[in-house]
């Protein structure tokens, strides 16, 4: 399993591939804040655990495998903002609450959430009245 420096670099990589066609290092940089140098050495680690293949110069391209884990990063990510937009936590939080619980939740528990999000998607009553207990136990402290 990739590190959870490895899922963030993954991750960034698959979007930016989707969006743009191509991952380029100073892309991956900017879009993680970090050293053009930090990407470099990372990427050649992912070359290493076959999640993509990169030829100096002439840029990268992601293995079966890490389109797959690029993709489930992408999707885990997707879910836990949904989750917590579904729940009610402040739009201002949310990116900042997915970016520090992603890495610490077993795919178990993502599954759950999965479940949970289904739920209330199928049944905004559900949703309504999940909301209806929060606004009554707020008030009530």
């Amino acid at each position: 399993m990739p590190t959870p420096s490895m899922e963030d670099y993954l991750e960034r990589i698959y979007k930016l591939i989707d969006e743009k066609g191509y991952a380029r290092v100073s892309d991956i940089a900017e879009g993680l804040e970090v050293h053009p140098s930090s990407v470099t050495k990372m990427i050649q680690k992912l070359d290493k655990d076959e999640y993509l293949i990169y030829e100096k110069y002439r840029g990268l391209v992601l293995t079966s495998k890490g389109k797959k884990m690029g993709k489930r990063l992408v999707d885990r990510h997707q879910l836990l903002e949904e989750f917590l937009t579904m729940i009610g936590v402040q739009q201002e939080n949310i990116y900042a609450d997915v970016e520090g619980i992603e890495h610490h939740l077993s795919w178990d528990s993502i599954t759950r959430i999965e479940t949970l999000v289904e739920y209330f998607r199928r049944d905004g009553q559900r949703l309504e009245e999940l909301r209806n207990i929060h606004n009554e136990l707020v008030s009530d402290s």
